[in-house]
């Protein structure tokens, strides 16, 4: 099967939206979204299921697979965004029409919990989707620069991305290991990677760039899911390695049964450094403000050595 790609976003577009994962709190964090979609020249659909909530669910499995579903099937939508992440997409993915996916390519953008979605298109379909911001952020307090800019370099552009630069100079790239590699792109948010392992709709990593990011997880959260990963043989198969920024992965109290001293960095050079594979760490792909959009299943270069990742695909015709 291969690689599919959907047509760039331009303005007088339109935007479908749905809520595959957690409710939303305020509706005018959707309505302000839907705005600056407008401001910016494109039109929206609203799925008629995206206000809905079901315990900590956006509906139930079947409401929110059908407003995904039907914003694929529809021929005046363009690109489908989801609200944003939280919890509930992966329970979706038997009730999503990977056939309609594969025969309508649209834009698919989201992140966090919308990793399992990206992983099934993936492996069913072949479609580049993109791990990037949801649309109840696109608001004047939330969407820095840096998130508009990489944003629509990603969906609007048929030019490759490029460098996935630092958003401040002040930040650092971290090499865990030195080295190049090549290959594409595939990741998201490591507990639903791990979540993906001996599902149908399990992570290949093999020969890829596999790219990393976490939130308001312990170092021995993250210490479980690297040893996961690594004993279902995922991390030895990559090309490369890209960690995220991990924000907030630090311990949330200190009152352990044994004296634990593990930082994040601590876990990552022991999992990743003896496996001879380039790899970097603090890139803003992640739970960051700064967030950068990254089109999944396209070529990308790993310069680990020189503390760089360049997209150089691009993920839209």
């Amino acid at each position: 099967m291969g690689k599919v790609k959907p047509k760039r976003l331009e303005k007088g577009d339109t935007i479908g939206i749905v809520a595959p994962a957690s409710p939303h709190y305020n509706r005018s964090d959707i309505f302000r979204g839907i705005e600056t979609l407008e401001e910016w020249g494109y039109k929206v659909i609203v799925g008629k299921n995206v206000h809905n909530k079901h315990e900590y669910l956006a509906g139930t499995d079947k409401e929110r697979a059908d407003d995904f579903n039907a914003m694929f099937a529809n021929e005046d939508v363009d690109a489908v965004f989801v609200t944003h992440g939280g919890y509930g997409s992966a329970r979706m993915l038997r009730y999503i029409d990977f056939d309609l996916v594969r025969q309508n390519p649209k834009i698919f953008i989201g992140y966090s919990d919308i990793t399992s979605i990206h992983l099934a298109i993936q492996k069913y379909t072949n479609l580049v989707s993109f791990h990037g911001p949801g649309m109840a952020g696109f608001n004047p307090e939330e969407l820095s620069e840096y998130r508009r800019e990489y944003l629509f370099k990603a969906i609007a552009q048929q030019e490759p991305i490029g460098e996935i630069r630092k958003a401040n100079d002040k930040k650092w790239i971290n090499m865990i290991r030195k080295g190049d590699a090549e290959g594409q792109l595939t990741g998201g948010n490591l507990t639903l990677v791990c979540g993906s392992l001996g599902t149908p709709y399990e992570i290949d990593t093999k020969g890829k760039i596999l790219f990393l990011e976490e939130v308001w997880a312990e170092p021995w959260n993250i210490d479980h899911m690297f040893t996961h990963l690594y004993n279902a043989g995922k991390l030895q198969e990559a090309a490369g390695i890209v960690i995220g920024e991990c924000t907030d992965c630090g311990p949330k109290k200190h009152d352990p049964g044994f004296h634990v001293t593990f930082s994040l960095e601590d876990i990552l050079y022991e999992f990743i450094e003896p496996l001879e594979i380039p790899a970097i760490h603090g890139l803003p792909i992640g739970h960051t403000k700064e967030l950068a959009t990254l089109p999944m299943g396209v070529d990308a270069y790993l310069d680990a050595t020189n503390k760089k990742l360049f997209v150089t695909e691009s993920g839209v015709r």
